[in-house]
């Protein structure tokens, strides 16, 4: 599986949910392994090109497969962490997230289970979901700062150009 970079419009559109869940068994283990080699805590699927409402993450505890998430409840409190992602390499910035998310998801094997995120893990899972929404952490940043990233924004996109010669 080959990671798609900032300026792929596939990162941009909104997932498709997930209805079948045998594909999934067989893709689960290419995408915990294209994470842990690219050295990330989370990957989802239009990260690599699969439009559909999927990530896996790793938060230190073990893996985690995430189908079809909603974020059912949160808190009221903020808190800012840094964050970078696997499609926008060498990019790292502090966005705002909740301190924790509860959310109701099916496992990939489609059962329903709900769960409460704190922490690191809350902000993994809010990454992760961010992108079955095209939305990428970038976008949580003031105007201000996404003008400084500019150039280091059309580097990765000129990186993208090449890998696709």
């Amino acid at each position: 599986m080959r990671i798609r970079l900032y300026g792929d419009p596939i990162l941009r559109k909104s997932a498709k949910a997930v209805k079948d869940f045998k594909y999934l068994q067989e893709i689960k283990e290419d995408m915990l392994k294209t994470m842990y080699l690219e050295d990330g805590v989370g990957l989802a699927a239009p990260q690599v090109g699969l439009s559909l409402r999927f990530f896996v993450m790793d938060d230190g505890s073990g893996p985690l497969f995430i189908v079809n998430p909603e974020i059912i409840a949160h808190s009221e409190e903020k808190e800012i962490g840094e964050e970078g992602c696997l499609s926008l390499p060498g990019i790292f910035e502090n966005v705002e997230r909740y301190k924790w998310v509860k959310l109701k998801f099916q496992d990939e094997y489609g059962k329903v289970q709900t769960r409460l995120f704190e922490g690191y893990s809350a902000r993994i899972v809010q990454h992760e979901r961010d992108h079955l929404d095209g939305i990428l952490f970038i976008d949580h940043l003031p105007n201000a700062v996404k003008r400084r990233l500019a150039p280091e924004l059309s580097k990765i996109m000129r990186m993208r150009m090449e890998e696709k010669k």
